[in-house]
């Protein structure tokens, strides 16, 4: 399952089995996808005849780690009992066989919540989820997912003390920051370490599970751009910083380019996490606006007057929802949001994600700009 993007396709990082159509450039969602089963690899092993005479080294330089190895090792060893396999199982209505699909989760409780992709679990009949140290659970249920982003939530019963992985803060990345992905790799590679950095905030992306532009492609926005290297089987799994907390879920790639991978901002989904774990349900909170982020070009375009926010503007029609917590504070056609509570709107920190780490009932402050004049509206937010 991988998905892809507009000029550049962008793919879903599930693994699927399928015959390759070269297309333009394709953004691919991370899990992995194929019929009768995952298989395995062969090891090779490969037979050096000494010819010459050789300098041994007298100590072993594998042994020597630099202070960014380190750091990276310690990071994997660290969050990697958190990470987990995820496997799926769909009947095909055509034919008799079950179609196999490997990702990767989080555990976020210790009683058996995990976060992963919603691509990863779409249509599953079965999820198996398996540890890093090869525990398997198949009592695991698919809780809920997120109306607005690519993200789910699975349940595994019965269980306790499971290594919860740490929550960290996805509105201060920065570009150029370095970054760790642990993930399934190509479905068969299990907790495979990769590392990079930062390359972008804030990026939009419409990414489909087949690389093309499908009915079933999702539109993605404010996602971390990174060059760590993200593979089918990766969606779902963490983005950390060299501290070991999650900023982003890893979950598409551009399939035809080299190093170009996307993450949801872990912040997106704090609320959400939150929720469940007080309440067992999946809710979103939200208040009811549809927005423009500003660029430079849309700027430009609608003769704006600040560089950054987020501006309420559809085609045609009302950009508020009709009784909606944002119509019922007084929000108007035309606004431009500049913050929420203490947080600049900007890359990465558009309001749907800012909202995210909160839950439904809380009550924010917006500001907003309307006529050149600056106000301040609360506003509670209502479950989606």
């Amino acid at each position: 399952m991988q998905q892809t993007v507009s000029d550049t396709q962008i793919m879903p990082v599930a693994v699927k089995r399928a015959k390759r159509k070269r297309t333009a450039a394709a953004i691919v969602l991370v899990a992995f996808c194929f019929i009768a089963g995952i298989s395995g690899g062969a090891i090779t092993s490969l037979l050096i005849q000494e010819t010459s005479p050789l300098s041994i080294a007298q100590e072993d330089g594998n042994k020597i780690m630099t202070e960014g190895e380190q750091t990276i090792a310690s990071v994997a060893e660290k969050v990697s009992p958190s990470v987990v396999s995820i496997i799926t199982s769909t009947r095909s209505a055509r034919s008799f066989t079950a179609e196999q699909a490997a990702g990767t989760g989080m555990i976020i409780s210790a009683d058996g919540y995990i976060l992963t992709n919603k691509h990863v679990v779409r249509n599953a009949d079965t999820v198996t989820v398996v540890t890093s140290d090869g525990k398997t659970y198949d009592q695991v249920r698919v809780v809920g997912s997120d109306p607005l982003n690519d993200v789910a939530f699975l349940k595994i019963g019965n269980v306790k003390n499971l290594p919860a992985i740490t929550i960290g803060d996805s509105k201060t990345v920065r570009t150029g920051q370095s970054v760790i992905a642990i993930g399934n790799a190509l479905g068969q590679y299990q907790n495979t370490v990769t590392s990079g950095i930062i390359s972008g905030l804030g990026r939009p992306v419409v990414a489909s599970t087949d690389g093309r532009n499908t009915d079933e492609a999702e539109s993605l926005t404010d996602l971390l751009q990174t060059d760590a290297a993200i593979n089918s089987g990766n969606s779902g799994g963490p983005l950390l910083n060299l501290q070991g907390q999650v900023i982003g879920i890893n979950t598409a790639v551009a399939q035809d380019a080299n190093s170009v991978g996307f993450a949801i901002p872990i912040g997106a989904t704090k609320g959400l996490m939150k929720h469940l774990i007080d309440t067992g349900k999946v809710e979103r909170a939200f208040i009811g606006v549809q927005y423009i982020s500003i660029t430079p070009e849309v700027r430009q375009e609608y003769n704006l007057p600040v560089t950054q926010g987020d501006y309420i503007k559809v085609e045609s029609g009302s950009a508020i929802r009709s009784g909606s917590p944002a119509d019922q504070a007084g929000l108007e056609d035309g606004d431009i949001i500049t913050r929420v509570n203490d947080q600049e709107i900007g890359p990465g920190r558009s309001v749907s994600t800012l909202v995210g780490e909160y839950q439904p009932r809380e009550t924010l402050t917006f500001t907003i700009l309307r006529d050149g004049k600056t106000l301040t509206k609360q506003i509670q937010l209502a479950a989606y």
